[in-house]
């Protein structure tokens, strides 16, 4: 069980960015994840009252607040059409609605989790994070980098004219996934797939070699499948072996691929009956 000694509510990002800088502070998100913890912790920090909930929609970007919850991000209607309805796929498969509303994208992006959906998404998105000291940098880069006492303040989405989709497999509805994928094509660069819970943190992966560059057909589709999950590396644990993370990156590769020619497609079936 998690021990906490001080709770502050800050009054300013300085203030926050000071009080973090303590080994034994940590700036709240949901306290979700953060609760479940064994965790002695001298000062937790609140960011709720520095207006950082909510999303911002302009002509050319999104910029997403890191208090706001995963159940906003599941119901914006700029978002969803923007994206072909992948980010509220991403989402709707975690936990349930009470854990949505609580849940904060801040939390799920800077805890750069291997299991995580939403950093599987952005990452297939031009996103970029913005940090208190560190200014605006690309979420691929923030996603290598270790965790620091910085304070991510919000997402930011730029738009391009691009398809997405998200597919995932779980062994259970509410369950953590056993491989998430979101692939995205955009005008003037390749298709990049974008495949985490290996169990390992997500990844990209580009149609560098130009496999769908002549369109997507099932038999391409196919192919970058095959040839995005030789490029990883697999692990297993108690969901699933690396072995069978592999074929399923294969498939849902795939899948995602033929989902930019035809994002109606709901309810996919792999192998076995198990919807993805």
């Amino acid at each position: 069980m998690i021990t906490i000694q001080n709770y502050v509510k800050a009054e300013s990002l300085e203030q926050a960015w000071e009080l973090n800088q303590k080994r034994s502070a940590r700036v709240m998100g949901g306290m979700l994840w953060m609760r479940l913890s064994r965790k002695k912790i001298q000062t937790v920090i609140d960011l709720s009252g520095l207006g950082l909930d909510g999303i911002e929609e302009t002509e050319d970007a999104f910029k997403i607040g890191c208090m706001t919850t995963l159940r906003e991000l599941e119901n914006h209607p700029g978002l969803l059409a923007y994206t072909d309805g992948a980010v509220k796929e991403s989402v709707r498969h975690i936990v349930g609605v009470q854990f949505r509303n609580l849940a904060t994208v801040g939390g799920s992006i800077f805890g750069r989790y291997g299991f995580s959906d939403v950093l599987t998404m952005f990452l297939a998105l031009d996103s970029y994070v913005e940090l208190y000291k560190g200014g605006v940098i690309p979420l691929v880069q923030f996603a290598q980098m270790k965790k620091d006492n910085d304070i991510l303040v919000r997402v930011i989405v730029k738009k391009e004219a691009c398809r997405t989709a998200y597919l995932s497999q779980r062994n259970t509805k509410t369950d953590f996934p056993v491989l998430t994928c979101a692939v995205s094509a955009a005008k003037g660069r390749p298709v990049k797939a974008v495949i985490g819970a290996r169990p390992q943190r997500a990844v990209i992966v580009e149609d560098e070699s130009g496999i769908l560059a002549g369109g997507i057909t099932a038999e391409t589709a196919a192919e970058f499948g095959r040839y995005a999950a030789s490029c990883l590396k697999f692990g297993s644990n108690m969901r699933a072996s690396a072995e069978y993370r592999g074929r399923i990156a294969e498939v849902l590769v795939k899948r995602a691929c033929l989902k930019q020619e035809d994002p109606k497609q709901k309810n996919l079936k792999l192998e076995g009956g198990r919807t993805c």
